[in-house]
């Protein structure tokens, strides 16, 4: 099966066998336009190169995932800042390019399937996958299920933990606005006037001493453990995975989270924490998953 992962300025795609073995990949910029038009012209022609790339013909199902508030029991990319996406019919788009038994989900809850079927999570029942990239979203499973609610749940980054630092949402306080990748790039440049192209930058600084990344990633992380500490209260998952970029840096990152919740909880669930396991390839994996699904297949 051909497996897509959308994002605001690259697809990575591939195809899969039934076992996810690798069989063919690619990547390439993604094709703009805000009524979805050409994304679903390209994401025809990568699944019929990648066919041609693995000598294999048409693959027996398609899984596209993209980024936003994604509605995939009506197949809708209800909207979509990266993609410059509102209310756009994108299966119905597809339905009329591929032919073909196909999937279509959201790129975070797609990357958590991934995990909590094959990755750090496999064997959980309830367990939340949070990516911290240039967004920060989770991905929800709950008595052994995805729980999407029409595309709305999950958007822990837009939780108030108590700053006074404006979010892209229109809000001040949001997890996303202080603890995000992008935030943590943009808050070390902003205290510095140093270059700082990503928290893996501002984590390095910080682990040689300076001063102004210590502070902003201990502010990130002290974020992300009321963030961590609200969607246990409400859920109470028995395993968080923790990834993006930031969580490279494994236990230097992870520690300060944990010690963070053992303090601050109360009569909550201490979740255990684990680093994903699946890296950038968790969305192309989740959107096979979510293909073979769609034939009845369960990887």
């Amino acid at each position: 099966m051909a497996a897509l992962d959308v994002g605001g300025t690259s697809i990575k795609a591939a195809l899969y066998d039934a076992d996810l073995k690798d069989l063919a990949s690619l990547r390439e910029p993604t094709a703009r336009g805000a009524d979805g038009e050409a994304l679903a012209d390209q994401v025809a022609r990568i699944v019929e190169t990648l066919g041609k790339q693995a000598g294999t013909g048409t693959p027996d199902a398609v899984g596209v995932v993209i980024p936003g508030i994604v509605d995939d029991v009506e197949r809708v990319a209800r909207f979509s800042a990266n993609l410059d996406f509102r209310n756009v019919p994108f299966g119905e788009l597809l339905d009329s390019r591929l032919g073909l038994p196909f999937a279509f989900g959201h790129d975070v809850r797609a990357g958590g399937l991934a995990e909590f079927r094959v990755g750090a999570g496999k064997g959980c029942t309830d367990a939340a996958f949070i990516p911290v990239g240039t967004g920060i979203a989770a991905a929800l499973q709950l008595d052994g299920k995805l729980y999407a609610a029409g595309g709305q749940g999950g958007e822990i980054g837009h939780i108030d933990v108590g700053h006074e630092l404006p979010c892209g949402c229109g809000a001040t306080g949001c997890l996303e606005a202080i603890s995000s990748a992008s935030a943590i790039a943009r808050r070390y440049r902003e205290h510095t006037g140093r270059p700082a192209e990503g928290a893996e930058q501002v984590v390095d600084a910080a682990r040689h001493g300076d001063e102004a990344a210590i502070s902003v990633l201990d502010d990130a992380l002290e974020g992300l453990g009321h963030g961590i500490k609200t969607l246990v209260t409400l859920l109470a998952p028995e395993v968080v995975v923790l990834g993006g970029g930031l969580f490279t840096a494994g236990d230097y990152v992870l520690e300060p989270v944990r010690a963070w919740l053992a303090a601050n909880l109360q009569f909550q669930r201490m979740p255990e924490l684990r680093i994903a396991r699946l890296g950038d390839e968790a969305g192309r994996l989740g959107a096979a998953l979510l293909a073979l699904d769609r034939l009845g297949v369960r990887g």
